[in-house]
């Protein structure tokens, strides 16, 4: 049997009833995201037999290469870089936690975009050994601060920062200090709230899941942060939003067979008897049955998947959003902040595809309002956003859309956009409080 199933089996003080917290590790390249996440894994038991015996053989007597724990393709081993996210799972005996490894290059910036996005928590590594402690103040690296930007515009609840490869250092005491005041004076400026700032060192395993034995720090180790976070709750107690993402109907052949209308629900709860709303035709109906997981159900709330059975029938597709009636108002145009991620440039006018909950329609950049410096966290005026780049600009879409704040709801506010010609994705939009 292997050693995670083991843990899990006979680990009987497990919490199930505090939600499994969703995080990311992010930060520049080299930071020492992978191997901290194979030392989470190894201190907590979560690797399987077999792949303990293949590092141990690899690394021939020598440390074992935690690494390789998360990089799994064959470039990323070449390399010795991160390409795509690697998500992986460990418990500890008061939490259960998935993980996702987000790639450090500029290049792959659009990975660690997609990892934020359904996270309750970033950790933002600062490799100690790439900055200047003596200078003050000190200058952190540009893809610590646009990993730690990402994160927060995508709502991403809790950030932290871990300061990395503390044993590499020859004062870590004051080295530390210096880097935290750097962090903090960012953070301030950049209006993100941090959770916590720890001093780790990943290869060692320092701080990681056993508080450092220090006189400089007192604080708690990673582990123990982490333990501590809220997982995201979406609200219940609201108007209920769902996108249908299936339509099924039970039985065979044509005629008046109940259609179930599938769809994880955004916010708010629907019960047997609620009013509903289809958008966008504006048709109403009344909810006959809810369903969950093949079996009727009472009631079914924000971020679970449920199928909503209604006491007519409707044209009702995927990417239609049932919402409850009279709440939800359809725009064509709006404002938002725009995460680019292609390497050819946003341009206003220029039509792209938008994927908003379920539904695809074309969408134009009528207005660049400005560009986010990154550095000096100051707007400028831009004509365009070249990769990498954030902004403010207006959308106007082909089809109206029940979009709301990105801040109030991320599913409601966040769309993709897809360049036509060459289907990559290539910008994050996430709707402002304004729209």
């Amino acid at each position: 049997m292997s050693a995670v199933l083991n843990h899990l089996i006979h680990d009987q003080d497990v919490d199930t009833n505090h939600r499994a917290l969703r995080f990311l590790t992010a930060g520049s390249v080299d930071d020492g995201k992978s191997t901290l996440i194979g030392r989470l894994l190894f201190d907590s038991r979560a690797i399987l037999a077999d792949q303990l015996d293949t590092l141990e053989k690899r690394a021939a007597g020598q440390p074992i290469d935690l690494s390789l724990l998360t990089d799994g393709l064959e470039a990323e081993r070449e390399q010795g870089i991160t390409i795509d996210v690697a998500y992986r799972y460990f418990a500890t005996k008061h939490r259960k936690f998935i993980i996702a490894d987000a790639p450090g290059h500029e290049q792959y910036t659009r990975n660690m975009v997609t990892a934020a996005a359904g996270s309750d928590a970033a950790v933002v590594l600062v490799d100690i050994t790439k900055l200047d402690t003596t200078q003050s103040p000190v200058v952190l690296l540009p893809q610590t601060r646009r990993h730690s930007l990402l994160a927060h515009l995508l709502r991403v609840p809790s950030i932290v920062f871990a300061v990395n490869k503390l044993d590499a250092v020859a004062d870590p005491g004051p080295a530390f200090e210096a880097v935290s005041l750097a962090l903090k004076a960012f953070a301030r400026q950049a209006g993100i709230e941090v959770a916590a700032i720890v001093p780790v060192s990943a290869l060692r395993g320092d701080n990681v899941t056993q508080p450092l034995d220090a006189t400089w720090y007192q604080g708690p180790s990673l582990l123990q942060v982490l333990e501590s976070l809220p997982s995201v709750q979406e609200k219940v107690e609201c108007n209920l939003l769902q996108p249908v993402q299936y339509v099924a109907r039970e039985g065979e052949g044509t005629g008046n067979q109940p259609r179930t209308l599938w769809g994880r629900i955004a916010h708010g709860q629907v019960k047997a008897g609620d009013a509903v709303q289809i958008l966008p035709s504006g048709q109403q109906a009344i909810v006959a049955q809810v369903r969950r997981a093949g079996s009727v159900v009472e009631r079914s709330v924000a971020g679970e998947s449920a199928g909503l059975v209604l006491d007519r029938q409707l044209d009702v597709s995927r990417g239609d959003w049932i919402v409850t009636p009279g709440t939800a108002t359809p725009k064509q145009e709006f404002e938002a902040t725009l995460a680019w991620l292609d390497t050819e440039p946003a341009v206003v006018g220029r039509k792209y595809w938008v994927r908003h909950g379920n539904r695809w329609t074309q969408a134009r950049i009528t207005a660049i309002r400005h560009r986010l410096d990154i550095h000096s966290l100051q707007e400028s005026d831009a004509e365009q956003l070249a990769v990498n780049e954030i902004g403010h600009v207006q959308i106007q879409t082909q089809q109206a859309l029940p979009v709301e704040a990105y801040a109030d709801n991320r599913v409601g506010g966040a769309l993709i956009v897809v360049d036509p010609t060459t289907n990559r994705t290539s910008g994050a939009l996430l709707v402002s409080k304004e729209a």
